[in-house]
């Protein structure tokens, strides 16, 4: 079976344009600024960011398509085989970091990378998924990302909803703090089950369904009221963001590996975020909530 990497191309420009345009609705004064950028050892991407909107404090909705020589460390790490082989990777990848506390950050992404080598097959495969971060947790908001999450799965396989939520759960997991970055959603990666069709096919759901489970989460939240409180909470929080994303993601790590756009790579930081040394929430506070009710990994698609 071929593989298709000018329809890939095709698909993720058209999902950055739907993103964008879906996103800003909620911002009718304030636009999505472009940037296109080259690299010089191949390839390169189209950034859009949004700052200081009345919704949207800052979100970055960006593609990339980059290629090389050699496959960096942060992909050869797990999968030793590629080392010595050329390679393309695309994709795209968005994070929204909400102005209302009460409105959580979304992170979302799908990619492609094919690795080839003169005299052997490409090897391929498709990666992505999307994670929910609240600051000040809502069971309605996580039923609804999880069930959107399930019904983008479930069209393909009955088994990858709970398969790709347990990798999610395990993947955006702060190892030196003990506890997840926030409620999870899907991560999958070297997926090229069933073929290139299948495969591009399930990309295309999970990056198809973004939308849905966040813009209706946005719209409920962003008028709830919130004060100076909320606020500080909201940006000791964003700090977890900040060191899940230099410390583990392995986007971050692949793009600085292979020569991406820095300012690209790290427009996933929040604007404004704060570090408190030795800082606890008083014991059954809203704050305390988020660590005892919602970072915990549970079943969400039947929470009360």
């Amino acid at each position: 079976m071929s593989v298709d990497k000018q329809a890939v191309k095709n698909y993720l420009l058209n999902l950055q344009d739907e993103i964008c345009q879906s996103l800003q609705t909620f911002e009718p004064d304030v636009q999505f600024v472009e940037d296109a950028w080259e690299r010089a050892e191949g390839g390169g991407g189209r950034s859009r960011v949004l700052t200081d909107g009345q919704v949207i404090e800052k979100g970055g909705v960006n593609f990339s398509h980059v290629s090389g020589d050699a496959m960096p460390a942060s992909a050869t790490a797990h999968r030793p085989e590629l080392a010595g082989r050329s390679f393309e990777a695309m994709g795209v990848s968005l994070v929204i970091h909400p102005l209302n506390p009460y409105v959580p950050t979304s992170h979302a992404n799908v990619r492609f990378f094919i690795a080839e080598k003169e005299g052997a097959d490409p090897v391929w495969w498709f990666g992505g998924g999307y994670d929910l971060t609240p600051y000040y947790g809502n069971v309605e908001d996580c039923v609804h990302w999880h069930r959107t999450a399930k019904e983008a799965c479930d069209a393909f396989d009955a088994s990858y909803y709970a398969k790709f939520k347990n990798w999610c759960d395990d993947y955006f997991y702060l190892k030196h703090r003990g506890e997840a970055r926030g409620v999870g959603g899907l991560f999958f990666d070297d997926f090229n089950e069933g073929g290139f069709d299948h495969a591009f096919a399930f990309m295309r759901a999970v990056g198809d369904s973004y939308c849905a489970a966040y813009c209706p989460i946005m719209e409920k939240r962003k008028n709830h009221p919130w004060s100076e409180k909320q606020k500080h909470f909201q940006l000791y929080r964003r700090g977890r963001y900040v060191e899940f994303n230099l410390v583990f993601d392995r986007g971050t790590l692949f793009g600085l590996q292979t020569g991406g756009r820095t300012e690209s790579i790290l427009m996933s930081l929040p604007p404004l975020v704060r570090w408190e040394y030795n800082w606890q929430p008083e014991a059954g506070s809203d704050e305390d909530k988020l660590y005892t009710d919602y970072l915990p990994a549970r079943d969400w698609l039947n929470a009360q």
